[in-house]
Parts: C-alpha cells; sequence; structure tokens
C-alpha cells in the first residue's frame, strides 16, 4: 500500500498547514512536506490551492519530497487586505520558497497559471534540476476561450458575477465557464467545490484576491514563454489532456520542441485538471523526470 491514501492526502488540505513561508508583503504562504526522496516544489494555478495536487501526491511520496505551497491570496496563506497580489508577486514568492527551504537541486511541477510562474521564477536557475508542466500556458498565445473569459475580468460587476455562477451547478457546468476543464463535469462537485469554488463564494477576501491576481495576468506573460523555454536546459516533462480546450493539443505538441529536453505525455480521457481526473497516469508519466 502507498505510504499516503487518497483520504490521507485530502485530510492533508482540511487542516492546518505544517509551517507558514514569509514572502514579504504579499503575506505568508501555507506550505506542507509530506514523502521522501529527491525534492520537487509543487505550484498550483488559478482559482485553485495546492490542494488541487491532493490526487497525485499518494502516487508520488514513495520516490520524492513533496513540497506543496498556497501562493499568496489562496487557499490557507495569510494575506492582509492591502497586500499587493499579483502573477508578478507569485512569480517572486516561488524564487522566494526555493530560497526559505534550501532547495539546491529542485524539481518544479505546475499546472495552470502555476506553469507559467514556474518557468518565470526558475528559468536559468542553476538549482533546478527537471520540470514537469501540466496543462499550462504556451508560447503560441492564448486561445479564443481563453481570452473570451479574461475581456470580462476589469468589468466592476465581475467579481459578483463570477461568485453567483461557481454557486450555480449547472452555470458552474457550463463549458464557458468551468464545464470545459473537466471530462467528468460531475468533478466539479465534492472536494472540488469544497477547496477552490467554495471560498469564492463564502470568503470576499479570497474572491476580492483572485480577482486581484487575475485582473494582474498580462499577455505579456505568456509571449515570453518561448524565451524562457531556451534557458530551461533541463528534463521538462508535459503532461495533457487530450480533450483541454483551454491549452490545445495540439500547440502543446508543438511547444515539445521550444524546450532543449522536452517530451509529452498525453492522458487521454483528461481536459484541463488531467492531474485531478486521471492522477495515477499523470503520475506515472512524471515520475521519471522528477525522480531523476
Amino acid at each position: 500500500m502507498p505510504a499516503l491514501s487518497r483520504a490521507d492526502a485530502v485530510e492533508l488540505f482540511r487542516r492546518a498547514p505544517d509551517r507558514y513561508l514569509d514572502v514579504g508583503p504579499a503575506g505568508e504562504l501555507a506550505y506542507r512536506r509530506v514523502g521522501t526522496g529527491p525534492d520537487v516544489l509543487f505550484v498550483h494555478g488559478w482559482p485553485v490551492t495546492g490542494a488541487t495536487f491532493r490526487g497525485l501526491l499518494p502516487h508520488l511520496v514513495d520516490h520524492v519530497t513533496c513540497h506543496v505551497v498556497d501562493l499568496p491570496g489562496a487557499g490557507s496563506s495569510r494575506f492582509s487586505p492591502g497586500a499587493p497580489l499579483s502573477v508578478e508577486g507569485h512569480i517572486a514568492a516561488v524564487r522566494t520558497v526555493v530560497d526559505l527551504l534550501g532547495l539546491d537541486q529542485v524539481a518544479v511541477v505546475g499546472h495552470d497559471s502555476g506553469g507559467l510562474i514556474s518557468r518565470h521564477a526558475m528559468a536559468g536557475d542553476p538549482r533546478l534540476r527537471a520540470m514537469g508542466l501540466i496543462d499550462t500556458e504556451q508560447p503560441q498565445g492564448l486561445n479564443w476561450r481563453f481570452r473570451l473569459f479574461l475581456a470580462g475580468r476589469n468589468a466592476p460587476g465581475f467579481p459578483a458575477v463570477l461568485r453567483w455562477a461557481v454557486g450555480r451547478r449547472r452555470v458552474r457546468r457550463s463549458d464557458f465557464l468551468l464545464g470545459g476543464a473537466f471530462a467528468d463535469k460531475g468533478l466539479l462537485d465534492g472536494e472540488f467545490d469544497e477547496f477552490f469554488l467554495g471560498p469564492l463564494r463564502h470568503s470576499p477576501e479570497h474572491l476580492e484576491a483572485a480577482i486581484r491576481v487575475l485582473r494582474s495576468f498580462r499577455t505579456e506573460h505568456v509571449h515570453e514563454l518561448g524565451g524562457l523555454h531556451r534557458r530551461i536546459d533541463v528534463p521538462v516533462q508535459l503532461v495533457w489532456g487530450a480533450g483541454d480546450p483551454f491549452f490545445p493539443l495540439a500547440w502543446a505538441r508543438e511547444m515539445v520542441g521550444t524546450f532543449p529536453d522536452a517530451r509529452l505525455e498525453v492522458i487521454e480521457g483528461a481536459r484541463l485538471f488531467s492531474h485531478e481526473e486521471k492522477p495515477e497516469a499523470v503520475a506515472k508519466a512524471l515520475l521519471p523526470v522528477l525522480a531523476g
């Protein structure tokens, strides 16, 4: 049996974090550590938290040490109402985490915008030994679904609309909101709702923090990826849901060649959250690179 069960992994994120990491004006990140072996840092995307990796951890902890954080403004992190929350701040926070933990040789796994943040934070860093990227931004740009979602983010009523939408099961399952994120739309309920959507509905502080980070997103962050990829000269494992409508698989295949040393594993029957839908398959694809 694995050292960590799925139920254990879920409880890991229901209880208080192991410690908090002070990353400056943005606040203190919630930090959890589990497993044994080479160090791996996990970076989540928007609008989720480190709990998005709860399904992966049981398949990894026997082989690697998993360092999981909640970025500023997300999950169990501590932040003040006036804290400067932004994508740039998240990039700086990831660098600070590696410093604070004293990780001299670390692999980094990033999903969605966590993959973008990880690449900006660690490209060219001599401490980086490997990288895993799961359904994340591509240097070709943003497809129409992503651009459509971003179009309304600066509207004054956007926070209220988002809070309302994620609280309506039928609405959030729409392909124009979150329905396209899963092949099995039922996964938007249960734990996903508990960990990620519930705080947007019930915590004004977390909703405001999520909106501020979303509004800080710049298309330049995406267009700069090609240059960053050339500086990531360590083994890179790309893992993609075959049906991902936000980050097209065809673009992921093209992206492989933008790295000095990369490969792609396609997960059938999965979309944007391939690691939540098919955690064992995603872990199997990542382990050879993460464990070295």
